[in-house]
């Protein structure tokens, strides 16, 4: 052994160098037959795969414009973390969007903006915003909900999210006094620290499954009454990253603690179907939505992508006649977004949300009921701009998620799904989790709402507005065609919003025992 050392040691290091390459070369060459690549160029092989797999960092931060990287560009991205980190997030010398592109949007400011008076509540709290409406008010629901704020997190699962990124949003839900959706995978302890949670379900049932795979009453009963921070139900019938598909939990991922919250077997694979057990045409899903109401008392409402509109108007053509229906709608985009899907489903299957949106208000618009209905939007309305547009359109809360991810650190690596995510939010690796320190990342997603709340108020002002509930569809100009022309939403979309029922901001402020702080 002392004469092998002896020999080992004479050797130079950039021998051994050459020695590991060699064997890396005739490994490439001879063994393995899955890479043509390496195969005919052995160890030069590796680098092309190499740069393949940083590529998306690469072009985000060495290759793509400020305004080029998709889904959201570098300018998004710094905002973002600039009013997360309370930083100066402005901009100097202009613009540099293309301000004539296809679907740019241009807020039309009043000569004189509207005037803040000494003991105006956005005196003493520049981010106070709630909603204008209450959830549950027109079907006299027990526990009417009125949302303290209009910018709330959307639906994000624990099992897709780390423990620590969902008690760091919720948390920050807390100290800005919005809501937190579950996302439908159950009522967990780290959805449980303060802040007014939204219970949202699927196909799943997880949270409220019984034995047989099916929803449970009782269940839902049950943590509804432990847990009275939960303030309405949500039930999914699409998401826009794939609507009409269901989905697996592979039970390598079924861990004893997401075994217990989601009501599954530990190691055994979930379906999730496309369809739900609990109702299979609309009359029975809106006697689902009134069943659930009554038992808990908490306002319903529904969540879906929207594609074809027939059922949707069926649905409206009841609840004008039954005069029941769900407290609240929330729209979401078909473009995709925290969920991982397949590239056909992500791309091409239901409707972008202001496509989706305008058709699926304009069904309940011509029917005159869209006064009792809460409309939310998601679908990266996450920017004070693109928020006066939803409210203009007829949206009365905004959910946000990419946004609330990259709040608390998330860097857009876009590897969601492997559970490799760097910042460790996205994933359930211990070790990756250990980065996030949970007193401030809830800050900064207060942060974010509170800066996010302050620009949409500001912007609202310069528009002549009190409130964003009072944006009219001829408030906004967009861009519709390639010879720049601009058309506003009204004539874009063809319709106009129906006006919401809004006595001023202190009157919100007076009402505040319906949701959130006083």
């Amino acid at each position: 052994m002392d004469e092998i050392l002896k020999y080992v040691g004479i050797i130079p290091w950039w021998a051994w160098i050459l020695i590991v390459i060699a064997l890396i070369a005739i490994r490439d060459i001879f063994f393995q037959k899955s890479h043509t690549v390496s195969h005919n160029f052995p160890v030069f092989g590796h680098i092309r795969y190499l740069f393949e797999s940083i590529g998306p960092e690469m072009r985000q931060y060495f290759v793509a414009n400020n305004r080029e990287e998709l889904p959201f560009n570098r300018i998004e991205r710094g905002w973002i973390y600039a009013s997360a980190k309370h930083e100066n997030n402005y901009e100097g010398f202009g613009t540099d969007r293309d301000i004539h592109a296809h679907q740019h949007i241009f807020i039309n400011n009043a000569m004189m903006p509207y005037q803040v008076s000494k003991d105006h509540p956005n005196v003493l709290d520049k981010s106070f915003l709630p909603c204008a409406k209450v959830m549950g008010e027109f079907n006299k629901r027990r526990k009417p909900y009125r949302p303290a704020s209009a910018i709330n997190v959307s639906a994000m699962s624990f099992g897709s999210l780390s423990a620590k990124a969902v008690e760091s949003l919720n948390k920050g839900a807390l100290l800005a006094d919005a809501y937190h959706n579950t996302g439908e995978g159950g009522l967990s302890p780290y959805h449980s620290h303060g802040g007014d949670v939204v219970f949202h379900f699927g196909t799943g049932y997880f949270g409220v499954r019984g034995d047989d795979g099916n929803f449970s009453m009782e269940k839902l009963i049950k943590l509804v009454e432990e847990n009275p921070f939960v303030k309405a139900i949500e039930v999914k019938l699409s998401q826009g990253a794939k609507p009409g598909k269901g989905g697996v939990l592979p039970g390598a991922k079924i861990s004893k603690e997401i075994s217990k919250i989601r009501g599954v077997e530990i190691g055994k694979d979930v379906l999730s179907p496309p369809n739900h057990s609990a109702f299979s045409n609309v009359p029975e899903l809106l006697d689902f939505i009134e069943f659930i109401a009554e038992k808990t008392g908490l306002p319903v409402g529904i969540k879906a992508a929207i594609g074809k509109l027939e059922q949707w108007e069926e649905l409206a053509d009841i609840m004008k006649e039954s005069g029941k229906g769900p407290d609240f709608i929330t729209v979401d985009g078909g473009e995709g977004g925290t969920g991982a899907a397949p590239p056909s489903f992500a791309d091409h299957v239901s409707l972008p949300w202001v496509y989706g949106f305008s058709d699926l208000y304009k069904v309940f618009q011509k029917r005159g009921i869209t006064e009792r209905i809460v409309f939310i939007g998601s679908g990266k309305l996450g920017f004070p701009a693109k928020a006066a547009m939803a409210f203009a359109m007829g949206a009365d809360c905004i959910n946000v998620a990419i946004e609330a991810m990259m709040s608390i650190g998330c860097i857009q690596a876009q590897i969601c799904h492997t559970n490799r995510c760097p910042s460790g939010i996205a994933t359930q690796s211990k070790w990756l989790q250990n980065g996030i320190n949970i007193p401030l990342k809830s800050e900064r997603l207060a942060q974010y709402f509170k800066t996010f709340r302050k620009e949409l108020v500001e912007i609202t002002h310069a528009a002549g507005y009190e409130h964003p509930c009072q944006f009219k569809m001829k408030d906004i100009d967009m861009n519709v065609d390639d010879h720049n022309l601009s058309k506003e939403l009204d004539k874009t979309f063809m319709y106009n919003k129906t006006p919401v029922l809004f006595l001023g901001m202190q009157t919100l402020k007076d009402c505040s025992h319906l949701g959130g702080k006083k």
